[in-house]
């Protein structure tokens, strides 16, 4: 149902004729005119040469420089100095590290330049004295040295596939794993083409992406995912792209197949629970049959991913829509604002970010948080209820929500509901230790329940209860910085003030 038939069309294309190119390296005008009158017809493997003047040391190496695909270099000995050409040779070696060039020494005084020493010390390939070269000798040495030039880079090719098609292979099991580590099915998305385009090297790099996106398909419109490049930014609205992009979305549809056309490619993937999906990506440069099977080995274990994230995603759902219910339950019995456990959840989180959580323990809190006060459902209601300020053996009786809270949750295995539990047992702590039920101080007292306790009071004192008025929000602020360093964190409340509006825009979303 994943990775089919590859489909491929492409049309041929005129290219121009390939040609290897060799530098001639000599101070002596008429032995470039020979040389490239002797080779003008010659031609090796298919290709042609093209031939490329120098006529000093450091005009070779200045070509060098710039040509990085220069196959051959006739190069004489003396030119501006006696030893010019030995120093190009050791710059090609040693200093451009270039060991594929092949170099052909041709010297008319070779009494100055002893052949096995120069071989040997300067990784010369052939020496030709310059009288004995005729032009049968010269086509033979030009002709040898190219092939081994060509030789030389079909093996690096070669070992440069082997160690692509391994790295590809490596990537399909580490992106893999990573990837269902992944919650969010956008998160996912984005992961996957990067991780897809990698062993398609894609746009010439192996961790970019490109123009590609992600999208599924409902009844006859895409939903947009996850895009990148010219495709980027996206929503979760309904999306539509040029006619040639949509007729080879639907062609993979309707055939079930993944399809490379032209430099496109889509790869179509239909699961149980998350429908059918497509990934597209231009600009593929070259796809194999090793290429194939990765991505089918890499597609297969997306189908698994989308189907469990669609459940997990159900689970979460579920999970917060039943939290977020007996949160509002526990308030709406204590006669809290309608809407203090949605704040309380928002406002959490975004503080953790703030404060440098990762994302997984925001949202972790964002799920937590309602549960902050759920010890209140064992609170009768004389005490819970009451208007007036509370005696003292009421207050000992209104505290013990707190360790109710704490006890529901902590025997629980489940990370939210391990985090809510903290949250329930520590979110009337006090930064300076004088708070309950614990008297912890600093951080001895989780992150967690010292992001409640400010959000928690921020959010009870700027709105209205039972038995008091809202406060107005520079009242509340000036509370918080008086109690910096007492009741609440102080590095909490300098981020908590510093994203001051974000806190208001929150609160605007969620009314009494």
């Amino acid at each position: 149902m994943v990775m089919g038939l590859f489909k491929k069309s492409s049309k041929a294309k005129t290219e121009k004729k390939a040609s290897w190119k060799i530098l001639i390296v000599d101070d002596e005008p008429d032995v470039h005119a020979v040389t490239k009158l002797t080779l003008s017809n010659f031609e090796f493997d298919n290709k042609e040469a093209e031939f490329i003047s120098a006529f000093s040391g450091e005009e070779a190496r200045a070509v060098l420089q710039k040509e990085s695909d220069i196959a051959l270099v006739l190069l004489d000995v003396v030119m501006e100095t006696d030893d010019a050409g030995l120093k190009v040779a050791s710059f090609i070696r040693e200093e451009l590290d270039n060991h594929f060039i092949r170099i052909i020494l041709r010297t008319g005084q070779p009494g100055q330049a002893p052949e096995r020493s120069v071989i040997t010390s300067y990784d010369i390939n052939d020496y030709k004295d310059k009288t004995s070269l005729s032009s049968e000798k010269l086509f033979s040495v030009v002709y040898t040295g190219l092939r081994g030039y060509r030789d030389i880079l079909d093996i690096e090719v070669a070992r440069k596939k082997l160690e692509n098609h391994r790295e590809g292979l490596e990537k399909v099991i580490d992106s893999t794993t990573s990837l269902f580590k992944i919650r969010s099915l956008q998160d996912f998305a984005s992961g996957l083409l990067v991780q897809i385009a990698s062993i398609l090297r894609a746009d010439k790099s192996d961790s970019h992406p490109g123009n590609s996106f992600v999208v599924r398909k409902d009844k006859t419109q895409f939903k947009m995912l996850a895009g990148t490049g010219a495709y980027a930014p996206v929503d979760d609205d309904n999306v539509s792209f040029e006619p040639a992009v949509t007729e080879l979305l639907n062609k993979a549809c309707d055939q079930q197949v993944s399809i490379l056309e032209g430099n496109c490619f889509v790869s179509y993937f239909k699961t149980n629970n998350a429908g059918e999906n497509l990934i597209y990506i231009e600009n593929i440069l070259e796809i194999n049959d090793l290429d194939k099977k990765l991505l089918e080995l890499f597609s297969n274990n997306i189908a698994v991913a989308f189907d469990n994230l669609e459940l997990n995603k159900e689970v979460f759902e579920t999970q917060s829509e039943i939290i977020d219910t007996l949160g509002e339950v526990v308030e709406s019995r204590s006669k809290e604002a309608a809407n203090h456990v949605k704040r309380v959840s928002h406002l959490s989180r975004a503080l953790a970010l703030w404060a440098g959580l990762p994302q997984e323990q925001a949202q972790e809190l964002f799920m937590a948080s309602p549960m902050h006060d759920v010890g209140k459902v064992a609170i009768p209601d004389a005490v819970l209820l009451k208007p007036a300020k509370l005696t003292p053996d009421e207050w000992v009786i209104m505290k013990s929500h707190v360790n109710i809270g704490c006890e529901i949750f902590a025997r629980s295995k489940r990370p939210t509901l391990k985090a809510a539990s903290i949250v329930a047992g520590q979110h009337h702590e006090k930064f300076n230790g004088q708070g309950y039920p614990n008297g912890l101080a600093g951080e001895d007292i989780h992150i967690y329940g010292r992001i409640v306790a400010l959000v928690d009071v921020f959010d009870a004192l700027a709105h209205s209860r039972c038995y008091k008025e809202a406060w107005p929000i520079d009242k509340v602020l000036a509370l918080l910085e008086e109690e910096k360093g007492q009741h609440f964190d102080p590095r909490l409340v300098e981020l908590f003030i510093d994203n001051i509006e974000e806190v208001i825009k929150i609160m605007d979303d969620y009314p009494d």
